[in-house]
């Protein structure tokens, strides 16, 4: 098990100048499952996504799977975003842990108002309606190795649909922590989405088969059928690499303030860099953070409370998001709410 985590590590470090140095341009438009992309947990959000070194509960699924340990209590975690254009996206997870290894289970999905089928030459509506939405399952697995470092792996199976086209494929993530032991100093690193080139099906018929000559979309030849070099059809998927520090500017008793920095770097746009802060005083909490190099993200913030009960811990956070010209107001930038239990 030892010699599975070394290599997790030696990938996600040998990974960073093979993801770094690939060069982005040409590949706008070709990523799907872009829905990979989007921040869950309100907490991390509100820290404008400066959380791969920070995260060190059951939203480390997304995050960063070594976040998931050390962990000394079951946890479930649900989230809900609304983002403009009526688009939702639900996520849930649940953990099992024995203080030194844990185990997760998650699922996503990004599903929005139905809508209306158009006339290919004047644009207008057919009176029909059509949907599209995505689909996340997986399941993590990380350990504590020694008191300082920790590592994580998980996999999970994706499916898009987008009108009549779909597709079904999987990815991997792996992550790693380290605690250097000053000032809560950690250094997170996780590459997440690794996994394989995928086609889109078609099935306009409907009659439960794949087409063999679809749309003249993907017919460049004009032979009535699908080009067989798949160029139109081939896609990837949102491959990433994040590199994050974080540390405390200060901690007094159970309040603390800390900050975060992180470099990302994702398959189809250039590198990013997010900083965020989080201040908790009691059992509230106030984070900010901006993201930069971004088209559309920048400014974030968020609050949220702690509620001790007799069965468990609850944390309640919200967190938004300025989604620039996106969204022509504060109401319809992005909203997060997340709820998570700690028992």
């Amino acid at each position: 098990m030892k010699k599975v985590f070394t290599l997790i590590l030696v990938i996600t470090i040998t990974g960073l100048p093979l993801i770094i140095t690939a060069k982005p341009f040409g590949k706008t438009g070709t990523v799907a499952l872009q829905f990979l992309k989007l921040g869950v947990d309100a907490r991390a959000v509100g820290m404008a996504e400066a959380y791969t070194a920070v995260t060190d509960d059951i939203s480390s699924v997304y995050w960063n799977p070594a976040g998931l340990a050390p962990a000394f209590e079951n946890q479930v975690f649900v989230s809900h975003t609304n983002w403009p254009a009526s688009i939702m996206h639900e996520f849930g997870a649940a953990t099992y842990t024995n203080g030194v290894s844990t185990v997760a289970l998650y699922g996503s999905i990004l599903h929005m108002d139905d809508m209306d089928k158009t006339e290919e030459e004047t644009f207008g509506p057919t009176g029909e309606k059509f949907t599209c939405s995505d689909i996340a399952i997986g399941l993590d697995f990380a350990q504590q190795f020694t008191n300082k470092f920790s590592a994580g792996v998980g996999i999970k199976y994706l499916r898009e649909n987008l009108y009549d086209f779909s597709v079904n494929s999987y990815a991997v993530d792996v992550g790693s922590m380290y605690n250097t032991g000053w000032r809560n100093i950690k250094i997170g690193m996780a590459m997440r989405n690794f996994g394989p080139d995928i086609r889109f099906r078609v099935d306009d018929d409907e009659d439960g088969r794949d087409d063999e000559d679809p749309f003249d979309l993907f017919d460049n030849d004009g032979d009535g059928l699908v080009d067989e070099d798949g160029i139109e059809l081939d896609s990837k998927i949102p491959l990433s690499f994040s590199l994050g520090v974080s540390g405390d500017l200060m901690r007094s008793g159970n309040n603390y303030w800390i900050a975060s920095l992180q470099l990302d770097n994702v398959i189809d746009r250039l590198e990013t860099w997010n900083l965020g802060t989080e201040y908790k005083l009691g059992n509230i909490f106030f984070r900010c953070g901006y993201q930069f190099n971004y088209d559309t993200n920048g400014f974030a913030a968020g609050v949220g409370w702690q509620v001790p009960t007799s069965f468990g811990i609850f944390n309640v956070d919200y967190a938004y998001t300025d989604m620039g010209d996106l969204a022509e107001s504060f109401i319809k930038g992005a909203h997060r709410v997340s709820l998570k239990m700690k028992y």
